[in-house]
């Protein structure tokens, strides 16, 4: 259980085993956690809800997290919402073209633990 307090942060992700797993560390840390499971519902959670912080899935239905990323960055209200990339793709290109867009961070899932997820995240919400 959360406070009303405590930090909110939007999981844009489209796999339900890592929604599940994700949602209960987050939890277990305080973090209150809103799940998407597609780009179009991001974006409408993130303006309705206004996380924190979005961890943001690349590869998504019906918008990509790139998408997602660049109508997030060129929207006054949301530009200023940290976005960390979730995701499987670990091409260089990719790294490059998330940055450009804006992405505050890129964390590759191969690469990282859930426990480290949920450190880089506890990170950016403790600022």
């Amino acid at each position: 259980m959360t406070k009303k307090n405590s930090p909110k942060i939007l999981l844009a992700e489209d796999d339900l085993f890592l929604q599940r797993m994700y949602v209960e560390k987050l939890t277990q840390e305080g973090v209150f956690v809103v799940v998407a499971s597609d780009g179009e519902k991001a974006l409408e959670l993130m303006r309705k809800e206004k996380p924190d912080l979005v961890l943001l899935d690349i590869l998504m239905p019906k918008k990509d997290g790139f998408e997602v990323l660049e109508e997030a960055k060129a929207d006054a209200k949301l530009k200023s919402m940290p976005i960390i990339l979730l995701t499987n793709l670990s091409e260089t290109g990719d790294i490059k073209r998330a940055r450009k867009l804006g992405a505050d961070d890129y964390l590759i899932k191969s690469h990282f633990l859930p426990s480290e997820v949920v450190e880089v995240v506890k990170k950016y919400i403790e600022k």
